[in-house]
């Protein structure tokens, strides 16, 4: 079992190569928004949501280098507003109404997914197109809807949410190494 389930997660994982083209246009889009002073928000369900904050923290916080922190948060990770609008609204809008009051035109949505029909980072993303928010998805499977709505996306192809994750996770890794390589390297272009 242990030997079936590392070679499924390897071969998510080397899937990604396939995808670098996709992977360059994320990965400038997002450079180009912190240039600009926008922010990078994100969103999962639960362990995407691990990985969406995983992401967030690394660009506020550090990746390895020190360097000035980045504007990036996760929608939903205070849960006393998740629960006022999942209460309220309904789960569907916990990301959507967080985006609907901060995000502005010129902010970034990376939203993960291993199916790619969550409703609430659907509604998500509608709400991204309505605000020009530039779009981008981590998702699983087909892409499901969450595929025709992004402005760009990596699908990996797997049915198995464990293994889609081990390789979401390693491109949160490169996205992260690529973000901090630019921003220190530019560091005085970066508008903070």
């Amino acid at each position: 079992m242990m030997t079936d389930r590392l070679h499924r997660s390897i071969r998510a994982i080397a899937s990604i190569e396939a995808h670098a083209p996709a992977f360059d246009r994320i990965a400038d889009a997002a450079t180009s928004c912190l240039a600009d002073g926008h922010t990078i928000w994100t969103a999962g369900n639960g362990g995407s949501a691990a990985q969406a904050m995983h992401f967030s923290e690394e660009l506020v916080g550090r990746y390895r280098a020190t360097r000035q922190p980045l504007a990036s948060a996760m929608l939903g990770g205070d849960a006393s507003q998740l629960t006022c609008i999942a209460n309220d609204f309904g789960f569907d809008h916990i990301f959507a109404r967080p985006l609907e009051a901060l995000g502005r035109a010129g902010d970034m949505l990376l939203v993960l997914s291993t199916s790619g029909n969550s409703p609430n980072i659907v509604s998500a993303l509608e709400v991204a197109r309505t605000r020009s928010i530039q779009t981008a998805g981590l998702l699983g499977g087909t892409g499901g809807q969450c595929q025709t709505i992004c402005d760009e996306c990596i699908v990996i192809e797997e049915t198995d949410s464990a293994c889609i994750q081990d390789a979401h996770q390693v491109i949160i890794h490169l996205l992260c190494e690529h973000i901090e390589q630019w921003a220190c390297a530019n560091a005085a272009e970066v508008t903070l």
